[in-house]
């Protein structure tokens, strides 16, 4: 038998334990390190940001600066930035990657999938023709062709491009990469 090595996945697995430390969105309000923490664009109400623990290459998320974890809160500011943010994630990654279509949602509670049950989320993943494998359901493991800060520099100049260009109808003065 061959062994797969994914030396990632004991990050996500002790970090399962030690939930509890707080909010894991809450703390990324501080714009100085967004490369460190794998945010790619930031609006006046919310941000863009890599999953760190992805279903495919390129999965994104959108969330909301605000804690809470319930949809029906959000002020129409929030919610339409929220939107805005998704399209212009979209554009990026249909320009970046091509796929063929993308999963786009978002799970509330425990029950529902959500990994982060307090804190709104939206994901969206891009999807390939045969992108699925057998992997996740024998083993467990997702195979993921390129290294997170290797997607996320390959992604960021395109958000930035957007930005400056006013395209996606966020505030241009936050995450433009200067």
């Amino acid at each position: 038998m061959k062994q797969l090595w994914a030396p990632w996945r004991m990050e996500y697995i002790q970090g399962e334990a030690e939930k509890g430390e707080g909010c894991v969105f809450c703390g990324l309000g501080d714009p100085s390190n967004d490369p460190g923490r794998l945010i790619l664009r930031r609006g006046d109400h919310a941000f863009v940001l890599m999953n760190k623990f992805p279903y495919s290459n390129g999965h994104l998320m959108v969330a909301p600066y605000r804690h809470t974890c319930d949809p029906g809160v959000l002020s129409d500011v929030e919610a339409l930035e929220m939107h805005r943010l998704l399209n212009l994630a979209r554009d990026v990654l249909q320009e970046k990657f091509s796929p063929q279509g993308f999963n786009v949602g978002m799970n509330l509670g425990q029950i529902a999938g959500a990994g982060v049950t307090d804190h709104l989320h939206m994901h969206i993943v891009p999807r390939w023709s045969g992108d699925t494998n057998f992997m996740p359901v024998f083993a467990d493991v997702r195979v993921i062709p390129q290294h997170l800060q290797a997607t996320y520099d390959y992604l960021a100049p395109a958000f930035s491009k957007n930005a400056q260009a006013g395209g996606d109808g966020v505030n241009p003065a936050f995450g433009d990469g200067d």
